[in-house]
Formats: C-alpha cells, structure tokens, sequence
C-alpha cells in the first residue's frame, strides 16, 4: 500500500484485478497513491550504484544482499537521489539498506485480503471484525505493526515458523511469565517512531526521555527470556544499548518542563557551562526579586513597584504623588499618566545579566540536546535491532495470550500437500457468538482428496467454513496457534479466493465479468503447493452458461498437472456433485439442514454427501420477503421443476414433492385430489396460503390451475 511511487519519465501503470499487480496502463482513480515521474537518468544502474556506495559510505553493495540485482540497485539509488532532491532531511535517517524476495513468504492479493477479512471486515469494512482484531493482544506499537505485517505476509520457511511455534509454546504454557513480559512490554514506548523523531532533529524531550526508560526495560526482559526453555532468538536481540541510556540519563531531566532552551531539559551537572549561566541567572533574579522592598526602605517611597515589559526591560515605578522622594541616582525611563518609570545603573547591570543569561543559556541547552540527539542517532543501529526485537516479542506474547483466550492449539507444519483440521473453527465469527455456539467442522484435502465440492443451502455457513480452512491455514504460517481440535498443514505457497459478488463500474466491468477476471488469475498463477477457495463460481450469468463455466474450472483444478491444487468449491449447482463419480480427486460434501414438519434448522456440519435442496425460497421468508412473494415464488418453484430435465435437478424435483417447507403433510390431499390430473397443479393446490391471498390472486391462482389441468403450460 504505497503512498507515492516512483517511475521513469513516460511510465504509466495501472492496478490488476482486486488492486493487485501492475502493468502499462492507466492509473484508476481510486489506486491510493501519487505517481511521480523522475527523469529516466535517476534510475540509471551506475550512477544509482554510486549514489548508494555515496550514500552508505562503502565500497560494495554486497553486505547489504543487493550486489549484482541491478533493477533493486536501480531502484534503491532512485529513492536515495529522489529524497537528496526533495526531503534531504531525511536522508541521514536511511542508515542501511535491507533486501528481501517474496519468495520466502505465502503470496495474498488484495482479493484475497479482502475476502478473508484480515484487516477489516463485515459488511461495512468494520476494523473490529478483522483478524487483525482478534489476535491483536499486543502491548506497543511497534508490535501492531509487526502483527499486520505477519498477517499480511505468512511464511514459507518451515525453519522460521518453527521458531515462531517455539516461542509461542513457551509463552502459552507460561501464564505468569506471560503476564511480567506483558506488564514489562506496556512501559515500551514506540522506540522505532521516537528514533525516526530523533534523526529527523525533530523529537520532543519527553520522546527523548520514554526511550531511555524503554531500553532500561531490557535487562528485565531479557532475564525473563532466559528461562528455561526460553526463544533465544528473542533473547539475542534485546542489546541493552547502555551506551545510550547513560547518556540520555546524565543529559536530560528525568521529567523536562517546557521547551528546549528554557533551562528545565538539560540535566544540572551535565555541562559547567550551563551550571554557571544558570547560576549567574538565578543570582540576578534573586536580586531583582529584593529590590522592590531594599528600595521601599531606602527611598520611603511606600508604594514603589519594580516591574518589566519586553521594551524597557525592567523599572522602578513611582507614582506622581511622591516624585519629591526619587533618589538622584535614579534615572528616568519612561513617563506614564500617574506615575514615572526609572532604572538604576545597579538594575541596569543585573538586567543585562539575566538577559545575556537568558540568551546564552538558550542557545547552550539547544546546542546541547541536539548533540544528544545527534549521538542517540549514531548509536540507532543497536537501538533499532532492539525495537525490532521489542516488536518481535510482543507479536509472540500476544499470540500466546490470543491462544490461551480462545482456545486455540499449535498446528503441526511439513512440506507434505496435506491439509487436516479437527474441529476447525472461524477464529472471527466464533467471537461474535455465545460461547460454544460455533459448531467445529474437520476438513480434508490431500493427494486423494484433492477438490471438495461443497453444497448446501444459503445461511448454513459454506461461507464461513471456506474462510475458516483458509484462516487456518495463514494463522499457522503466520506462527499463531489455531482455532481448532488438531490441525496439519502441508505448506500453502499461495491462497486464492473468489468469493462474493462485486462490479467494477469505474473500469466498466460488470459483477460476472470481475468474477471471470479473478477466476482467469487464479487458473493461471495457481500452483500443485496453493489452497483455492471458490464460492458460487458461475452465478453472475445465466443458469447452463454458469453450470459449464462452474464444471469446467473444477475439471480444470482437478485436471492440469500444474494445477491439482487443494480446492474448497462451494456451490449451489447440485449437477456438480456428479463429478465425484468420474474424478478420482473428488469429494462430496454437504452443510446438514434438518427440515422438521416444513421447519428449516441449519444444523452448521459438514458431512459426507451432495446436498439435494438449496433452501432459497425459505431463506428469502427468514429476510422478510412479503408473504405473497413467498407464495408466488413457491408456485413458481413448482412450476419450474415440474418442467426441469432429468439428472440432479429431477431427483431433487422429487424429493421436493414428499415435503415442501410450509406447505401441507402428504395424506393431506383434500376434497380436490380426485379431479386434478396434472402432480404439478396438485401440488401448487396442496400450497396454497388461502388466508393470505387477495380476491384477485386467487382468482389468477384459479385461471392458473386450470391451465395446467387444461394442459395449456
């Protein structure tokens, strides 16, 4: 999610589908960033190679992993002349140079952040339905950052995540351990924000001073990590930088008032010179604070004011009635309606002692704390290692703490091409439930059961048992526990979603056509190692274009040797089951809905089979559809499978005729079941809600009927 990118001159880009990757084109609207156009010379390879060999002071880019990757070198060098044009300011902050591959982390479009509701979700984009949301336990904000980074990208290092589980193992079985690094982690200021103010010259004292007791927070730490069993590979990453703190310590006061330059931020003790002016200072104040009472006795003057004003500075004030009494020595300043001002050559000295004071003193404590800020600068190398290391810790203990609130278990990770979960839960959903409300499903996908064909009916939760396998498959690689009984995940190189319905009206494209795009993607860049979630592929056209469109993906998955990957296909085409008596890799399974006396209850489980109804119309009853929309949409039903082919639907059709929902138990034919011919006209008869009907409805249900006992159509 940049905020600015940088292109040669005449360069233009455009977002992929679900804001993915770029290509030539147009840049939309509504892409989140600014585009700025540099002459093609910035991103020349020599000269951004020496820019950089300039910039960090070295003689190869080789320690800093970017030595022979000349697009990076480029890169890096443009951003560097960029900034040294624009921001100069800021470039004494870029210290070093990092260079990494996405090859070593899971690969997530925007689609598939968005679909999985990872760092905002719900309908309206609501941040607290987020995953992010539930797993961010985390003390600093150093550690929230940290946490969405992980999210977004999980890893594929078996090594790394075995580390990450380690730690957060450790952490999980360590309740009060758990709780002193907590409480150790919330007096940590944001150490990575506070040194980008400190370099940039631009760090308030207070900023100065919450570093200093942050990094004295480390020993403390750091004896808790080194406990028994302890991740040493958050251990070694806290340095003390004593360094620092000594310095911060002796420099600044523990509890600076004011701005820098008004005597109260530097430390007493920390420079002579400062000692001194404060001292000088403070004797001149003490002995304008006497004057006014020496003066009142000496001169018998009982209501002579000494005062000051930025112009005259300070002055003796007499008023009219008793100028007789002014001493020779005083020397007129200024003259007032009532009363005159006057200094004396003793004021006039200890005046300009607090004056020149004052200013040298303010220049003194300002050059002082900047070289303290310059030299807390210098020392950022270790101090940044540690904040990352703060960072790191806390993303662990909030894990840890995240597992032990909601119940969450470490998964077991190979390299094998086996996903199986026990008792999987939605780690979102689940909380926004009573507890013990969200009924655990297992999943499968293998080498034999490579394609799960998912049917069921609307509200029983495909949805979010798609999402789900998804979640805990990236939770795991992520290096959290999971929301589950038990869980094996085989490494995920990449999840795809298509799910929900959505167009794209600023790039014209229709909802079928944005639902093909992203399909096109993931038949393409999907690999045998990727985990593929579709929801309803199909349903944005007609209803045998969609079925073929539907049919032809699964075959496809199933099919490519590429491809072959593990698949979660949810759908309301019942013909698709069909597939799992000719595709080896695939399996049928339905969401169970109980249908007591014409009641539908979603029971939430998955099981073994093809679902044979989908439920739609009781569904649109439970949304509030009026009560003769219901009606005529069953008629309609009727109608329809009465004149539907063979295969699936046909079977269905005849399941639907033993039990339809609300409608009359079979014996209960009434006085018209010997005069109508026709199932189908008996069956809308058996149907009909005549309590609910208007005079003119049922006189069109009436004319209806008789057309089809007619056999009319």
């Amino acid at each position: 999610a940049p905020s600015e990118v940088l292109v040669a001159g005449g360069t233009t880009l455009s977002v992929g589908p679900g804001g993915g990757e770029a290509a030539a084109g147009v840049i939309p609207p509504d892409a989140g960033f600014t585009v700025t156009q540099l002459d093609a010379s910035a991103f020349a390879l020599s000269a951004a190679r020496r820019r950089l060999l300039d910039h960090f002071g070295v003689a190869s880019l080789e320690p800093f992993g970017c030595e022979g990757l000349e697009l990076a070198t480029a890169a890096a060098g443009a951003i560097v002349g960029y900034l040294g044009e624009m921001h100069q300011a800021t470039l004494p902050q870029l210290r070093g140079l990092h260079t990494y591959s996405t090859d070593g982390f899971m690969v997530l479009d925007a689609q598939t952040r968005r679909n999985l509701e990872l760092f905002e979700g719900g309908r309206w984009g609501a941040e607290d339905r987020s995953l992010l949301t539930v797993l961010d336990l985390t003390q600093t904000p150093m550690g929230a950052r940290l946490l969405r980074r992980w999210l977004g990208q999980p890893l594929l290092d078996l090594d790394e995540l075995g580390r990450r589980h380690e730690a957060v193992a450790w952490l999980h079985e360590g309740g009060v351990r758990r709780q002193r690094l907590q409480d150790g982690l919330k007096q940590v200021t944001d150490v990575e924000r506070a040194l980008h103010r400190i370099g940039a010259g631009v760090a308030l004292p207070r900023e100065v001073v919450a570093l200093r007791r942050s990094l004295e927070r480390v020993p403390a730490l750091k004896e808790l990590l080194a406990e028994p069993g302890g991740p040493a590979w958050l251990d070694a990453g806290l340095l003390p930088c004593d360094g620092v703190v000594s310095l911060i310590a002796s420099a600044i006061e523990d509890d600076p008032q004011g701005e820098v330059g008004q005597g109260r931020v530097v430390r007493k003790g920390f420079s002579a010179e400062l000692d001194e002016l404060r001292s000088a200072s403070q004797d001149a104040r003490s002995y304008i604070a006497g004057l006014e009472a020496r003066e009142r006795e000496r001169t018998g003057i009982p209501n002579l004011k000494v005062g000051y004003n930025r112009v005259f500075g300070y002055y003796l004030e007499v008023t009219n009635s008793h100028l007789d009494s002014v001493p020779e020595d005083y020397v007129r300043r200024q003259t007032l309606v009532n009363a005159e001002r006057f200094y004396t050559p003793e004021l006039k000295d200890y005046e300009s002692r607090v004056l020149n004071a004052g200013e040298r003193m303010e220049e003194l404590e300002q050059a002082l704390y900047r070289q303290v800020c310059r030299e807390v600068a210098d020392s950022s190398a270790d101090v940044t290692g540690t904040g990352a290391a703060f960072a790191a810790l806390d993303v662990v203990v909030a894990l840890a703490e995240a597992a032990v609130r909601h119940g969450y278990v470490r998964p077991s990770l190979d390299s094998g091409d086996t996903l199986a979960v026990k008792g999987g839960r939605h780690p979102v959903v689940e909380r926004f439930l009573p507890s013990g409300a969200f009924v655990p499903n297992d999943t499968l996908l293998s080498a034999d059961e490579q394609l799960v064909i998912l049917t069921g009916p609307n509200m029983a939760g495909k949805s979010t048992y798609l999402r789900q396998v998804a979640l805990i498959a990236l939770m795991a690689q992520v290096g959290s526990f999971v929301p589950a009984d038990e869980a094996r995940v085989g490494l995920v190189d990449r999840i795809f979603t298509r799910v929900g319905l959505q167009d794209d009206l600023a790039a014209g494209q229709s909802t079928f056509m944005v639902e093909m795009v992203e399909t096109a993607a993931i038949l393409h860049h999907a690999t045998n190692r990727s985990l593929v979630i579709l929801d309803e592929i199909g349903r944005g056209t007609s209803t045998y274009d969609g079925l073929s469109i539907a049919q032809a993906v699964a075959e496809h998955l199933h099919n490519d040797p590429h491809l072959r990957c593990r698949t979660l296909f949810a759908t309301h085409y019942h013909e698709l089951t069909q597939l799992a008596d000719r595709l080896p890799r695939v399996r049928n399974y339905n969401v169970v809905v109980a249908d007591e006396g014409g009641e539908v209850v979603f029971l939430h489980r998955i099981a073994p089979g093809g679902a044979d109804r989908s439920y739609g119309v009781h569904v649109a009853q439970i949304a509030g559809l009026p009560r003769p929309v219901i009606q005529r949409a069953r008629d309609l039903l009727q109608q329809h499978e009465a004149g539907s082919g063979s295969g699936a639907r046909s079977a269905e059709r005849g399941r639907r005729k033993r039990r339809l929902p609300g409608g009359p138990k079979q014996g209960e034919l009434g006085l018209f079941a010997a005069a109508v011919e026709d199932p189908a006209a008996l069956e809308a008869l058996r149907s009909l809600d005549l309590d609910a009907l208007t005079p003119l409805e049922a006189l069109n249900k009436l004319h209806e009927l008789q057309r089809q006992a007619r056999g009319d159509g």
